[in-house]
């Protein structure tokens, strides 16, 4: 959970919600991402997602099986829906989302009767760290004046690639 932290902040720091994941098969980080849906103008570029699309790359396969998925916030449907289809075998993440997250907060996706596959799901671990980087993000955000979300990664100098 902690190189999910490290990728959390890496979004922070280019302006987008903090979160982070990390993807480990056979006790090996094989795959990470964070939240890149403003740098790459893609609503579908949650940290889950460009995780598990490396992770097919490193395997050569888009089924994860076997693998565990750290995230720092509770997954959305979307993310929930894509961690099925890639048939992973452990969902771990930090801090909870009342909002949107399907793991017990807003819902409970794993309860949906058509889904054709279970994975055992974990959550608390930093809990406090994830939720402290997401409130003062937010916070920052709500502060008009904040000179952070006027960076951009591309400002950086950072290629705008999907990892």
């Amino acid at each position: 959970m902690q190189q999910a932290l490290i990728e959390a902040k890496a979004a922070y720091d280019c302006g987008e919600v903090p979160v982070g994941a990390v993807l480990v098969y056979e006790g090996e980080i094989i795959a990470r991402g964070r939240n890149r849906m403003i740098e790459l103008n893609d609503p579908s570029a949650h940290a889950e997602i460009l995780t598990l699309r490396e992770a097919g790359s490193a395997l050569s396969n888009y089924r994860l099986l076997d693998t565990t998925l750290y995230v720092t916030l509770e997954p959305c449907l979307m993310c929930f829906g894509a961690l099925v289809h890639a048939r992973i075998g452990r969902l771990v993440f930090a801090a909870t989302d009342p909002k949107t997250g399907v793991c017990g907060s807003a819902c409970e996706a794993r309860d949906f009767p058509f889904l054709n596959h279970q994975f055992e799901i974990e959550s608390g671990i930093m809990a406090e760290e994830s939720s402290q980087l997401l409130k003062q993000f937010f916070k920052e955000k709500r502060n008009e004046s904040s000179s952070h979300f006027y960076r951009s990664c591309r400002l950086k100098g950072q290629k705008s690639d999907l990892r």
